[in-house]
């Protein structure tokens, strides 16, 4: 079936958030009198939303009242920080253009929190692609659960299986799979440490520009 509409991962795969993620995280350490993590850290706890992501970094023994006490603390320092750093990745603006340019819909589908997504996508310039974004607490499942690309098709206009989706993490792999939509991963993303490529998914595409010219010749 003929590619309709794409679904697009964020973190990882539009952007490397990794940088702002860290420079929160760090200052949510400090604040609490803890030992710091490096970046390489939080480039691998990251897919998993917010909660986990500060589970990971403070201490393994740290109770639930000090991982509520830090999550919070690391919302405040996060929205402070959100975009700052934050880069697209080559080719993204390009990939992104090519899409618009053959009349495919897009939304973003995230587990990223809603209160950190659209302020992100607008201060990055990449809003204006995107008909919505659907976050990690948008609806009662998140990734790897199938419904948020059920969701967003339905809101498209589109069907799972003429959709495609790109990511870069099992959690990607897993939601296109399980809804029933084709996949295409990045190898230069986040997947908690772990290699793409080892995944179940349509195809490795290097970008999303190149990803723009494979569904091209398809």
């Amino acid at each position: 079936m003929q590619i309709q509409s794409v679904t697009i991962d964020l973190d990882g795969t539009l952007l490397d958030t990794v940088p702002d993620l860290h420079a929160a995280a760090s200052a949510t350490l400090m604040q609490l009198g803890l030992p710091d993590c490096s970046e390489e850290q939080i480039r691998g706890y990251v897919g998993r939303g917010i909660l986990h992501l500060v589970s990971c970094f403070i201490p393994p023994d740290s109770g639930q009242e000090m991982l509520d006490r830090a999550t919070f603390i690391y919302r405040q320092h996060y929205a402070r920080i959100n975009g700052r750093a934050a880069k697209p990745y080559p080719g993204v603006f390009e990939g992104l253009e090519k899409f618009r340019a053959r009349g495919l819909k897009m939304a973003v589908i995230t587990n990223k929190s809603k209160a950190f997504t659209d302020p992100l996508l607008v201060s990055s310039g990449l809003m204006k692609y995107f008909e919505f974004s659907i976050s990690g607490d948008s609806l009662p499942e998140r990734k790897p659960h199938p419904l948020p690309l059920w969701h967003a098709c339905e809101r498209l206009g589109t069907s799972p299986e003429s959709n495609l989706h790109i990511g870069d993490s099992r959690h990607d792999a897993g939601c296109a799979r399980a809804a029933g939509s084709r996949v295409y991963l990045v190898p230069y993303g986040y997947n908690e440490g772990d290699d793409v490529r080892k995944l179940d998914c349509d195809a490795i595409v290097a970008s999303l520009d190149y990803a723009a010219d494979l569904i091209s010749a398809t």
